[in-house]
């Protein structure tokens, strides 16, 4: 197996006395990083050729999957793991550019839906096309076993540490 830039690191860590457990965890947690840098840095310059940011992006996608098209301000924050001043400024941007509208919760006064547009619809369609294609030329040539086994494996790992409650 070829050594990567993380390898680097391991040598530092063992001399500064860290348990092979932890510097298995390290390695991890900055593979991890690397690899969504790699991702985010093509699809957000994919998506700038679209005129979206990744956050306006990842509201689309959300909106394209949900129910009818539309959800609460407060689902999308949580689901995305945004602010709920985050969440309102990406939806200012969106509304603004003909992508969502907001429509009023008939069944809550003090609540209102987002919902897309046509054109939103066309848009998230069209950023998904795009983003696909990213994550298809990032992780070309790597062998599509090695993918599966990789996020079998970060699933596994996932599901363990989302159990956990952090401070």
């Amino acid at each position: 197996m070829k050594p990567d830039e993380i390898d680097a690191m391991v040598p530092r860590w063992q001399e500064a006395g860290l348990s092979s457990s932890l510097i298995a965890t390290l390695e991890l947690g900055k593979r991890v990083s690397r690899l969504n840098q790699l991702f985010e840095q093509a699809i957000k310059a994919d998506l700038a050729e679209l005129g979206l940011t990744y956050a306006e992006f990842d509201v689309l996608a959300a909106l394209l999957r949900a129910p009818s098209c539309r959800m609460r301000p407060s689902e999308l924050a949580k689901s995305l793991f945004l602010t709920s001043g985050g969440i309102s400024n990406v939806l200012q941007r969106l509304s603004a550019a003909g992508y969502v509208e907001r429509e009023a919760d008939e069944g809550d006064a003090r609540s209102r839906w987002v919902r897309l547009t046509g054109e939103g619809r066309r848009m998230a369609e069209a950023a998904l096309e795009t983003t696909a294609g990213a994550y298809h030329d990032v992780s070309a040539g790597v062998p599509e076993e090695a993918v599966r086994q990789a996020a079998d494996a970060l699933r596994e790992i996932l599901t363990h540490l989302s159990r956990r409650r952090y401070r």
